[in-house]
């Protein structure tokens, strides 16, 4: 097809103008004269960007009304570049409002992967990782460290999962009657209701205790389990090495699937060391040789 005989020759421009961009910094300097200059040269660089921009835009338009009448072209070919476009044409207007017009673009407008569109940007706030791309997965484990059921968060927070994750564990175990959360679950409704499925409800409250909430909280019960919640970090931390650190399907249904297959993983680890764990304390301790010094 015609239009597309220097497609190579565009790109190397394009991508120049883009790294011209990514170059650029703001300005520190005190004088109001030179932020005001390097933020014009900034503002200048993005719209030759996307000048450029427009002009491919246009030619993949101009090229996808061509295919349109070509029944040759395989149709799934046509809705993944139509796809594209729409991202382009998304693109295009939030740094036309965030640089140009100084507008702040909505975190639910923006888009963090065009391939993985459930891609979420997670602020974790740890040192060394303070933020993530991916998408949170939360799990329920016993007393004995297997893991009962797992949940992909996709845009929920904690506190919008905890009756769901305890409704969901109890139907397939509903001998269910206690379950320990972070401060991140607690919300007053949440409290409310799963005190009517559950003998104990373990959520501590963020911010400011009350008298009541004082006493609530340092009831034996209340500490004991609270105490115990801490090994959940060591399932956390053993997903991550079951493959969860990163997943290589591709779209949230891989993704799930991935979820589903750490799972499994971790539990059937933990029942391997569950059943070496009798054999191991029946063997009689080997004495180990010491060396002595001469």
């Amino acid at each position: 097809m015609g239009g597309w005989r220097q497609h190579a020759y565009h790109l190397r421009q394009f991508k120049k103008q883009y790294r011209a961009i990514q170059q650029l910094k703001h300005s520190t300097s005190q004088d109001d004269t030179k932020r005001e200059a390097r933020q014009q040269a900034i503002q200048q660089a993005h719209r030759r960007y996307l000048e450029l921009a427009e002009g491919h835009l246009q030619r993949v338009e101009r090229t996808l009304a061509e295919l349109a009448n070509k029944p040759a072209v395989l149709p799934g070919a046509v809705t993944e570049l139509q796809g594209y476009v729409v991202h382009a044409k998304r693109q295009i207007d939030q740094i036309q409002r965030r640089v140009l017009q100084g507008k702040v673009i909505p975190h639910a407008e923006k888009v963090f992967s065009i391939f993985q569109p459930h891609t979420e940007w997670i602020s974790k706030g740890k040192a060394g990782v303070p933020v993530e791309l991916g998408l949170r997965v939360c799990i329920v484990e016993d007393q004995h460290r297997f893991i009962l059921h797992t949940h992909v968060m996709a845009r929920q927070t904690d506190e919008q999962v905890a009756v769901e994750m305890v409704e969901a564990s109890q139907t397939r175990f509903p001998t269910l009657r206690a379950v320990s959360f972070d401060k991140g679950f607690h919300s007053p409704a949440n409290r409310r209701e799963l005190a009517t499925r559950l003998d104990l409800v373990v959520c501590p409250k963020k911010g400011r205790l009350s008298a009541a909430d004082r006493e609530r909280e340092s009831a034996p019960a209340f500490v004991s389990a609270r105490h115990r919640h801490s090994a959940v970090e060591s399932a956390i931390n053993g997903l991550e090495h079951f493959g969860l650190d990163q997943c290589p399907d591709q779209g949230i249904t891989g993704f799930k699937r991935y979820v589903a297959l750490a799972m499994l993983a971790r539990n059937l680890h933990r029942l391997g060391v569950v059943v070496r764990e009798p054999s191991a304390r029946g063997k009689p301790s080997v004495p180990q040789p010491r060396s002595r010094a001469a």
